[in-house]
């Protein structure tokens, strides 16, 4: 046997190699056991958990839409594409004068740290070949443009780039005439003023936020009610700490920052990867959705919905769901187990959670008028695949009740393709839902069928 050609890893061509270990573990690991309905709400089941050195990899090939379709809504809906043929569309923005900002955006370039091994090198690789399948190995526009339906037929007639240059960018947030965005590494701003469709001047910097190797890159921001703090998510940078906690510092997080000085602390810690933020309109409380843990097992872990409590410690990477310890993290630490706080409310297992915002009666029917509506992107740890879909989970005197209800489904085809991939969700000045959606490149507008037609 020749072994000239082994010498040293460095030698190996990992990108054949990772494209190789994706088709050979496609479809394989374990399939779930019990029903999806068991991650679902506000006591899920959650089973002895399962691993292996293979991990469960099921993910949609992503590709795109036929010519004419549409994601499908429930009866008394009519699906528009508010705007076609834009580049990686994630997060969206509604401005007082009803002008849609879009995030088109990706990961930043990944950045391999010298000291990884083969093996982990080989894993990110194969992770960057599932995810290119599944429709997200572009590269990052890093803009946001700006969509202005100025007729209300829900389809825009302009469309200009607001703003160039960022990087990966993702949430945004105007306060008074500036406009925040969380870019992967800072959370910048831009002037605005109403009516302008784009942003005159770089963008300043009002504070870091932690960057690295960026497992999770994707950023949010959100305004307090009044104007005087912001928001911003940051997930963690690995699964469950496999890098180290020294890579975590300041990650799995919710930061207060000041939008004045850029002064920060944490607010809320031990959340995986948080995504969207909203505040509930009856009691004015903060909530997010986080994407919980891989690898052990499709009936493992739920993704969540959960009230955010200022100075709350949610469990990760130690346990999950509460006092549920992960025996994968060394050391562990018993004393912060004893202090996660349990989410309020699960949403299923690997559905992936990104955007959230919650209904207004204005647009809505009673079925629809009140709760939150949540993109979820989709699953690649669950055998059978779960999310891909816009769910609607009703609200009650500010709490979750009942199961969620599909609101826009049909980005899986038939034969489990993904046509559509749904991110970030938003409410139009109208009250219609708007939805972000990454594989087919639109932005997709939900509005109630007007009477008589």
């Amino acid at each position: 046997m020749r072994i000239s050609a082994f010498r040293s890893p460095r030698r190996l061509r990992l990108p054949a190699l990772a494209a190789a270990i994706v088709l050979a573990v496609a479809g394989c690991g374990d399939t779930a056991r019990l029903p999806f309905e068991a991650g679902v709400g506000p006591d899920p089941q959650l089973p002895a958990p399962r691993s292996s050195l293979v991990p469960t990899v099921r993910i949609a090939e992503a590709t795109g839409w036929a010519e004419g379709g549409t994601p499908v809504a429930p009866p008394g809906f009519k699906v528009t594409a508010l705007a076609r043929g834009l580049e990686h569309p994630r997060w969206l923005y509604v401005l007082p004068n009803g002008d849609v900002l879009v995030a088109e955006s990706n990961r930043p370039a990944r950045r391999e740290p010298e000291d990884d091994g083969l093996w982990q090198k080989l894993r990110d690789r194969a992770s960057a070949a599932v995810m290119k399948r599944a429709g997200a190995g572009v590269p990052s526009p890093d803009r946001i443009v700006l969509l202005r339906d100025a007729d209300g037929d829900g389809v825009a007639e302009l469309r200009t780039i607001f703003a160039a240059g960022l990087t990966s960018p993702f949430g945004m947030a105007l306060v008074g005439r500036e406009l925040f965005v969380a870019n992967a590494d800072a959370l910048v701003k831009l002037p605005y003023a109403p009516g302008r469709t784009a942003a005159v001047g770089a963008p300043v910097k009002v504070t870091d936020l932690p960057a690295g190797r960026n497992h999770h890159w994707t950023k949010n921001v959100l305004a307090s009610p009044d104007g005087k703090r912001l928001y911003v998510t940051v997930g963690s940078n690995s699964n469950v700490g496999e890098h180290g906690l020294d890579e975590e510092e300041g990650r799995a997080a919710i930061w207060e920052v000041d939008p004045k000085t850029g002064a920060k602390r944490l607010f809320a810690t031990g959340l995986r990867n948080p995504n969207g933020l909203a505040w509930e309109p009856e009691t004015q409380v903060l909530w997010t959705v986080v994407n919980e843990r891989d690898e052990i097992g499709s009936d493992l872990v739920p993704d969540y919905l959960t009230s955010v409590q200022e100075g709350a410690f949610y469990g990760w990477p130690w346990s999950y769901w509460g006092q549920h310890v992960d025996a994968r993290v060394k050391p562990p630490q018993p004393e912060r187990v004893a202090q996660a706080v349990r989410p309020d409310y699960g949403l299923g297992n690997h559905v992936a959670p990104l955007g959230l915002a919650f209904s207004s009666p204005r647009g809505m029917p009673p079925e629809f008028a009140r709760g939150a509506f949540i993109g979820e992107h989709g699953s690649w740890n669950r055998n059978p695949p779960s999310g891909y879909k816009v769910v609607f989970v009703p609200f009650a005197q500010g709490r979750p009740e009942g199961l969620p209800k599909d609101f826009l489904t049909g980005f899986l085809s038939a034969d489990g393709k993904a046509q559509g991939r749904p991110v970030g969700v938003a409410l139009d000045r109208s009250g219609a839902l708007l939805v972000a959606d990454d594989v087919g490149n639109v932005v997709w507008r939900v509005a109630r069928e007007k009477a008589g037609r």
